[in-house]
């Protein structure tokens, strides 16, 4: 049995160039589909909902692959297929989105594009768990945030590169998307099948015998809890059972008093999904009652039941940290249009003068990312990774909250700074902690669950932030952008709690 053995540089390049095809999905996706929502007819206040897509796929995607590249391998190795699958089907929702004739189908391109993206991000994550040893791993997910952040460089600037460089229209008429914005999407999918196939061609992964001898070695043999079927099938289930007449019960209340007092209908995305986790509860202490116990739904509730102690402290980390990400993601075009360019209409010159502006500053914040991306393991090994994504939230809380106080909108790009600190850590931190506390056969698992606490949140702000943006911020953006940072400065007030002892 022998130890994991350090990867060079350029093996650990080579495993992460795929996030920088994935991030080109990403940043597209998150600084213009909001662009194309209000574009297609969309109010203010309806972008929330129409953007529960993405929250929505991923939470039912990333823990359902996790599961399934746990327990793969074939020629192309245990996480590669997925890479490749979710870069195909991605590639051509890339391509579909900006040809959208109306909002519905805009809406829709979102679920199948967040849903391709999330087939090859997921196994991504666990890749550098499967890959690296422990004390290699924050170096792999600081270089996943390196190329993170390059990605969404080009990628959130092309639209604005493609005007100002090569003269290509920034606007067109009544319900149609501009050129710039379509050809950014054709671009960022060659990019996006190209990046994940480098990764796919340059790598090669341990397999499952291989995996095994390296976890004995590293003193990381399973416990019982986290074997391969699941324990204490009896105890489990009962409580399961119990749970979820509780869980369904606050959702159909809810639900009721949201009915009762003629409440805006975003609210049922909560009300009900609170109601889904007691169905899945059922669904699961059901299955794992009459003996399937090697279900894969009966088996990732029974490992979010499970799950370590880290895991659930970084959990209310992530929780507040994502919201703050969500409202940014959601209400930054609106927010900078209306607040610092004073105009709401969606066909003017001087809209998509700020929506490309937009672009130009989520381009700063990730690049200064992938900047701090090096710079990251440095101060933790200085101090702590606590101590670091600490001082990497408050920042982004900073740049958030300076919003508000802006008017020229050059200095959007100093605020974008401290988010782009936070970011970078966002990306990493949290995932370099949390493996060292994973078992390695339910690394693809639990980082597919640890998802839940990314999306939950993401869900949250999709349902309660229309709500408030129309009845209690007057329709004024630019108060989400503030509550993200409020958001963010509890995140980092949070994870000094955490335990992070590899």
């Amino acid at each position: 049995m022998t130890k994991k053995p350090h990867l060079s540089f350029w093996q650990i390049w080579n495993m992460s160039f795929g996030f920088l095809g994935i991030q080109f999905g990403f940043a597209l996706q998150n600084a213009n589909v909001s662009r194309i929502f209000e574009t297609l007819g969309a109010k203010v206040d309806e972008i929330p909902i129409l953007w529960i897509a993405a929250p929505v796929t991923g939470l039912i995607i990333q823990p359902i692959i996790g599961h399934m590249s746990d327990n793969t391998w074939n020629r192309l190795g245990r996480r590669r297929p997925y890479f490749l699958v979710g870069a195909i089907l991605a590639s051509l929702a890339l391509i579909v989105m900006p040809n959208s004739p109306a909002l519905w189908v805009a809406a829709g391109m979102l679920w199948i594009m967040d849903a391709s993206i999330n087939i090859s991000m997921e196994p991504f994550r666990a890749f550098v768990g499967d890959m690296l040893p422990s004390e290699q791993r924050t170096r792999g997910f600081a270089m996943q945030s390196f190329f993170i952040g390059t990605g969404a460089v080009v990628a959130s600037a092309l639209p604005y590169i493609l005007t100002n460089w090569f003269g290509i229209a920034n606007t067109a008429p009544e319900g149609i998307i501009p050129p710039s914005v379509q050809y950014s999407f054709y671009l960022g999918a060659a990019a996006f099948f190209l990046a994940v196939l480098w990764t796919v061609i340059r790598t090669k992964e341990y397999s499952p015998e291989e995996l095994r001898a390296h976890a004995e070695a590293d003193a990381l043999i399973m416990n019982e809890s986290h074997g391969e079927e699941i324990s204490e099938p009896e105890k489990v289930s009962k409580v399961f059972l119990n749970r979820s007449i509780l869980w369904i019960g606050i959702g159909a209340l809810l639900s009721y008093l949201i009915y009762h007092f003629q409440l805006h209908p975003e609210l049922y995305i909560f009300s009900v999904g609170i109601g889904f986790y007691g169905v899945m509860m059922l669904i699961s202490g059901t299955l794992i009652k009459n003996g399937n116990t090697k279900n894969g739904v009966a088996i990732v509730m029974h490992d979010l039941y499970r799950m370590p102690k880290t895991m659930g402290q970084l959990a209310i980390v992530q929780f507040f940290s994502w919201f703050a990400l969500f409202a940014m993601w959601i209400y930054t075009t609106a927010a900078v249009t209306n607040h610092i360019y004073g105009t709401t209409d969606p066909t003017s010159e001087l809209f998509n003068k700020g929506a490309d502006w937009v672009g130009i500053s989520f381009a700063v914040y990730n690049g200064i990312a992938a900047l701090v991306a090096f710079l990251l393991p440095v101060i933790a090994k200085r101090t702590s990774r606590k101590f670091t994504h600490m001082l990497s939230l408050v920042a982004g809380g900073l740049g958030l909250i300076s919003i508000y106080f802006i008017k020229d909108p050059n200095l959007l790009l100093v605020s974008m700074v401290g988010v782009g600190m936070a970011w970078a850590s966002i990306l990493s931190m949290p995932y370099a902690i949390l493996a060292g506390a994973l078992p390695s056969n339910k690394m693809g698992t639990y980082m597919g669950i640890f998802n839940f606490f990314i999306v939950i949140p993401q869900i949250l702000a999709a349902s309660i932030l229309g709500f408030l943006t129309r009845d209690l911020f007057g329709g004024e953006a630019i108060y989400a952008l503030v509550l993200g940072g409020v958001s963010m400065f509890i995140a980092a007030a949070t994870v000094m709690f955490v335990n992070d002892d590899h």
